[in-house]
């Protein structure tokens, strides 16, 4: 039983801790909370469900399966890092110099505007995700560790890996770090601070799709208001870790899901989104600056 729970924790965390990334990446380089990234995470499962439609009423998905599922993923990333840009372009950039509420606001705005965005070219209904993947998996003494779940989580550490190398190995990432922690005099030294941020968000959209095609098909469906659920358990995570902290984020997020599943396992599944909200407000109370502090050259 417990170890189940684990298992489903981690899950979940791995999820949460793709969509943690992209609040940790932006506030770390603009200081905002882009409440509209839960979003994001939202189109990205609606663009799977309807490429993985599309591929399916033209027959392909049922003689090339893995293909398909890359070609859906790809789509997700591709529409959703397209959103992400256009957000930073049209409702933060013109408020970069702006009092801080000013973008806050915005970003909230822009989350209103596409749940509602979906609602109306969706319709109001959940979108269902077929369960195209065996269902078997490994089992671990009295617990089993599905094909699914295995895959969430690999891919999950394989993307996180990727981040961490691409920010600590290339110049592009040594650029973002300077940014991070200065950007007037990241600008003196020639860095695009635009370029940028609009990599940031573009990054952290993809990742957040990418988390959307795996929920969607863990859950099996979708509707319009499942980013804000989601949105702000990934940033509780973000926060639990040390919002701004890369690290932080992907810890947060494995913690956020085994606390929750184990919540929701010994205490009560209704309760089972209040734990977040718990969370944060005893972190926020207790410990502001999250697990792992504010380190500032692993800031991104």
């Amino acid at each position: 039983m417990l170890l189940q729970q684990v298992i489903n924790g981690l899950t979940l965390g791995a999820v949460y801790a793709l969509i943690a990334l992209g609040y940790t990446m932006v506030y770390g380089i603009l200081e905002l909370i882009n409440f509209a990234h839960g979003e994001i995470y939202m189109l990205g499962a609606y663009v799977s469900i309807i490429t993985l439609s599309f591929l399916t009423v033209t027959g392909f998905t049922s003689n090339n399966l893995v293909l398909s599922l890359l070609i859906v993923v790809i789509v997700a990333a591709i529409y959703a890092a397209a959103y992400g840009l256009t957000m930073e372009r049209l409702a933060y950039r013109p408020l970069r110099n702006a009092p801080r509420l000013s973008p806050l606001i915005s970003a909230i705005g822009v989350s209103i505007f596409l749940q509602n965005y979906v609602m109306l070219t969706q319709g109001s209904a959940d979108k269902i995700f077929p369960h195209i993947l065996s269902s078997g998996g490994v089992s671990l003494g009295n617990a089993t560790l599905t094909y699914l779940q295995g895959f969430i989580i690999i891919t999950s550490i394989f993307l996180m890996t990727i981040l961490h190398a691409f920010i600590k190995k290339t110049r592009f990432g040594k650029a973002m770090r300077a940014t991070a922690q200065d950007k007037k005099m990241a600008s003196l030294v020639g860095i695009d601070i635009n370029t940028v941020i609009m990599t940031t968000f573009i990054i952290g959209s993809v990742l957040a799709a990418v988390a959307g095609f795996m929920v969607a098909m863990y859950y099996g469906l979708v509707n319009f208001y499942m980013g804000y659920v989601a949105g702000i358990k990934a940033f509780t995570a973000a926060v639990l870790g040390g919002i701004g902290n890369i690290q932080g984020a992907v810890l947060g997020g494995f913690m956020l899901g085994i606390m929750e599943s184990l919540g929701a396992a010994y205490i009560s599944s209704e309760y089972k989104d209040a734990f977040a909200f718990i969370i944060l407000i005893l972190i926020l109370t207790f410990k502001p600056t999250g697990l792992l502090g504010e380190s500032v050259p692993e800031k991104v």
